[in-house]
């Protein structure tokens, strides 16, 4: 009898994350997993009783890290250096943006694990909803912002803005730097 081929939790959950970043959430399967692993999908099945409880713990480490660097926004003075922060911090994880959707299309129903694995994200989502409106209260505060603008449409903007993906290669810095203009400026020339 052959042995099982033995991987880690990190493993795991990098394989599951590249492959619903390319197949997305319906294309992804533990069948397609275990190819990528080299394993049987009875080897997972030990692991996880479906796709839905392994995704939804995947996410909650994803955002679990995202917020661990979100957090460190306070560290910086003035809504200028967290806005620089908030960019790059983004940017280094832009695939929470799409966790976020696909989170919305697993079924809660699945298991009593993806029932509480839900309602784990829920409150992380609103976690990070707290460290965001923070910052968009600091820059109406600060005169930076439009008191008009709904937080939430901002910071959508802010969001969507960032997951634009560079496929002319622009150096990172310069990419960085005219997604921050068109945020704070627009991209219209002011006569």
């Amino acid at each position: 009898m052959a042995r099982e081929r033995k991987f880690s939790k990190e493993e795991l959950f990098h394989e599951t994350k590249e492959l619903l970043l390319l197949h997305g959430y319906e294309g992804f399967s533990f069948s397609v997993l275990a190819d990528h692993l080299h394993v049987s999908r009875g080897t997972i099945y030990k692991y996880y009783d479906n796709k839905e409880e392994l995704v939804t713990s995947l996410m909650i480490h994803e955002m679990n890290q995202f917020l661990s660097d979100l957090k460190e926004i306070e560290q910086y003075p003035g809504f200028d250096a967290q806005f620089d922060f908030l960019l790059e911090v983004i940017l280094k994880k832009r695939e929470i943006h799409r966790f976020i959707g696909i989170n919305a299309q697993i079924p809660i129903g699945t298991n009593e694990s993806v029932k509480k694995n839900k309602e784990v994200l829920d409150k992380l989502h609103l976690d990070m909803y707290g460290y965001l409106q923070n910052f968009i209260q600091l820059g109406k505060k600060e005169s930076k912002l439009k008191p008009h603008l709904a937080n939430g449409l901002m910071l959508g903007f802010i969001f969507q803005s960032v997951a634009i993906p560079n496929h002319f290669g622009i150096p990172h810095a310069e990419w960085i730097q005219s997604i921050k203009e068109i945020i704070s400026h627009g991209m219209l020339v002011s006569k």
